[in-house]
C-alpha cells in the first residue's frame, strides 16, 4: 500500500488545554483505519486539523506525499479529503441534489449557461448522484427532500457529498452513533468497497464490536497523545478499552440479583402522535417496578422517542393514562413531574438536557434552582450552588477547566456527565433513561452504567430506553420491545437472546419466527 496521508508531529493547543501534543499518524491507500479515544482524548481536534478547520500550532501534513498545508475545509476537498461528521451537515427543507450543489454551484459540471448567465444545472448534478449511488449501492434518490429522510439514508447523503468532490480521503466521525444495528452493516459493506476501490477511510468509533468487524489498523488516542497502533488480529476489546482509559475496565457491568418492588410507573393504552400527526405510540401498556430496570429496545423510529416526551412532559398525550407513584401524572408539565419524583436523563442533551451557553454550575441546579438550599426566596445561594458544582464535577468527573465553563464547550460525554449528575444527585423514584451512552467512549459508558444499576439497587424505578442492544441485555431485567408503536412483548432479560430480541425489533414473534 502507499500513503495517502501521514501527519508529523501535530500540536494543537487551546487555553488551558493541549488538545493534540506531537501525534503522529498515517493513513495507508485502500484502508480503514479506526480511530478511538475517549471523549476529549483529541481525536476529533485533529481530524478537524486535517479538514482544515483548526491550524496545527506545529507538525506537517503530508497528503500522497507532498507537504500540503490546509488552511479551510475548501482547502481539504481541493486536496481530495471528505468529512462525514457526527451531526449531518444537511439542510433538512432542500432535495438531496440540492444539499450536494451547496458551494459547489459554480463548477461547471453543476451549472450551464442562459443567455449571458449560469444557472444551476439540477439535472446534470442528479444524474451523478444517481451514477455515484449505483456505484457503490449507497440507494439514495436525488428528489428526496432531506427532513423526509431517515437518518441512515441522510447519512448516505453525506458519503455521496463526499464522492462528488472527488474525496479518496474520508473521515467518519462516530458514524454509526445514530444507526441501528442494520444500518451500521449496510454502512460497512459501503466502507468495504470504497476501499476497496483504493479510498483511504479513518474511521472515528467509540463501539469496539465494530472496529473489529470493519477496520484494518486501529490507532489509541489518550490525553491529546497517541498512545499505539495494532492490527484487529493482535488485540482484544479489553486490550483496546484499558489502552483508551488507562486502566482496566469492565465492558460488562457486574449487578447483583433483587427482588423489584411495588409498581413505580403505570402506562395503560398511552397513544402519541409525532410531529406529522401520525400515530407513533399505538396502545402502549407498562409497568415498572421499584428495584428492576425495564429496558425498552426497538429500532430507533418505532416510537420510543415519542413515549419518553409523552412520559417527561414534552409531548402531549392523544389517549390513555399515566400513572407515578399513585398519582394521574397524564399529560403533566415537566416541572410536575420532577416534583412527582422523577430523574429524566433526555434523548437530546442539547435540545432538552442542556442550556449550552450557561456554565456547568447553571446546568446542574436547573430542576432545583428554586429550592432550598439552592435558593431563599427569590433570592438565589450563588456559594451553595458552586459548591455543589464542585462536588457534583468531582462526584461525577466531569473533565472540564473549571465550574464556570459553558456546558456547550464540553465533550459529548462530559456533557452526559453533567446530565447524569444533575438527575440523580437529587431525590427520585423513577428514572427515565433515553439512550444514555449514544456516542460515549468505553470509560463513560462504564461509569453511567454504575450508576443507572446503583439507582436500581437504591431502590429506583429504571425505565431504559436504548438502541443499544448490548445495552439493553446488560441492564436490564426486563425488556421490552417496540414495534410500529406498540410494544410486541416484554422478555425476561436473564433468558431472552440477541436472536429474539432481534426477530421482534424486526416485527417477528417468537411463534410466528418458528412457522418460518
Amino acid at each position: 500500500m502507499t500513503l495517502a496521508l501521514q501527519a508529523t508531529g501535530i500540536t494543537k493547543r487551546f487555553p488551558g488545554v493541549l488538545a493534540n501534543d506531537h501525534v503522529n499518524f498515517e493513513l495507508q491507500k485502500g484502508e480503514i483505519h479506526a480511530l478511538l479515544g475517549e471523549n476529549g482524548a483529541g481525536k476529533s481536534t485533529l481530524m478537524n486539523i486535517l479538514y482544515g478547520l483548526y491550524q496545527p500550532d506545529e507538525g506537517q501534513i503530508m497528503i500522497n506525499g507532498q507537504p500540503s498545508v490546509i488552511q479551510s475545509p475548501h482547502d481539504a476537498i481541493g486536496k481530495g479529503i471528505g468529512m462525514v461528521h457526527q451531526h449531518f451537515m444537511l439542510v433538512p427543507p432542500l432535495t438531496v441534489t440540492e444539499n450536494i450543489m451547496l458551494g459547489q454551484e459554480s463548477v461547471t459540471s453543476a451549472t450551464r449557461r442562459l443567455g449571458s448567465f449560469s444557472v444551476l444545472d439540477r439535472r446534470s448534478v442528479a444524474a451523478r448522484i444517481r451514477e455515484l449511488s449505483k456505484q457503490n449501492d449507497l440507494d439514495v434518490d436525488p428528489e428526496a427532500i432531506v427532513q423526509d429522510l431517515p437518518v441512515g439514508a441522510q447519512q448516505r447523503v453525506e458519503i455521496v457529498k463526499a464522492l462528488y468532490r472527488s474525496a479518496d480521503i474520508l473521515i467518519l466521525d462516530e458514524p454509526t452513533a445514530v444507526l441501528t444495528p442494520q444500518e451500521a452493516d449496510e454502512l460497512f459493506v459501503v466502507m468495504r468497497r470504497l476501499a476497496a476501490q483504493g479510498k483511504g477511510i479513518i474511521f472515528i468509533t467509540h463501539k469496539l464490536r465494530e472496529v473489529f468487524a470493519v477496520s484494518s489498523q486501529i490507532s489509541v488516542m489518550r490525553l491529546g497523545k497517541m498512545v499505539g497502533t495494532v492490527k484487529p488480529d493482535e488485540a482484544t476489546t479489553e486490550v483496546l478499552a484499558e489502552m483508551m482509559v488507562g486502566r482496566k475496565v469492565l465492558l460488562q457491568i457486574e449487578k447483583a440479583d433483587i427482588k423489584p418492588g411495588a409498581t413505580a410507573l403505570r402506562v395503560e393504552n398511552l397513544q402519541v402522535m409525532d410531529d406529522r400527526r401520525h400515530m407513533a405510540v399505538n396502545g402502549v401498556s407498562l409497568e415498572c417496578r421499584s428495584g428492576e430496570v425495564l429496558g425498552i429496545a426497538g429500532v430507533q423510529g418505532n416510537g420510543q422517542t415519542e413515549l419518553a416526551e409523552a412520559l417527561t412532559g414534552l409531548r402531549r398525550t392523544a389517549a390513555g393514562k399515566v400513572t407515578l407513584l399513585d398519582k394521574d401524572i397524564t399529560n403533566p408539565q415537566p416541572r410536575q413531574v420532577i416534583e412527582t419524583g422523577t430523574a429524566h436523563v433526555p434523548e437530546d442533551r442539547h435540545k432538552h438536557g442542556l442550556v449550552l451557553s450557561f456554565p456547568i454550575r447553571d446546568n446542574l441546579v436547573l430542576c432545583t434552582y428554586y429550592l432550598p438550599p439552592f435558593a431563599s426566596g427569590i433570592e438565589m445561594n450563588f456559594d451553595v450552588i458552586e459548591k455543589n458544582a464542585a462536588d457534583q464535577v468531582r462526584t461525577f468527573d466531569v473533565r472540564t477547566p473549571g465550574i464556570q465553563t459553558s456546558a456547550g464547550s464540553l465533550s459529548g460525554g462530559n456533557q452526559q456527565k453533567v446530565i447524569i449528575a444533575r438527575e440523580l444527585s437529587r431525590s427520585f423514584k423513577l428514572l427515565i433513561v433515553n439512550q444514555p451512552t449514544r456516542g460515549l467512549d468505553v470509560g463513560s459508558i462504564e461509569f453511567i452504567h454504575r450508576r443507572i444499576i446503583a439507582a436500581r439497587d437504591e431502590g429506583a424505578a429504571v425505565l431504559l430506553i436504548s438502541a443499544e442492544l448490548d445495552e439493553i441485555m446488560s441492564l436490564s431485567t426486563r425488556i421490552g420491545v417496540m414495534y410500529k408503536g406498540r410494544i410486541l412483548d416484554t422478555l425476561d432479560a436473564s433468558t431472552t437472546t440477541r436472536e429474539e430480541l432481534g426477530l421482534l425489533m424486526a416485527g417477528v414473534k417468537k411463534e410466528e419466527a418458528k412457522q418460518l
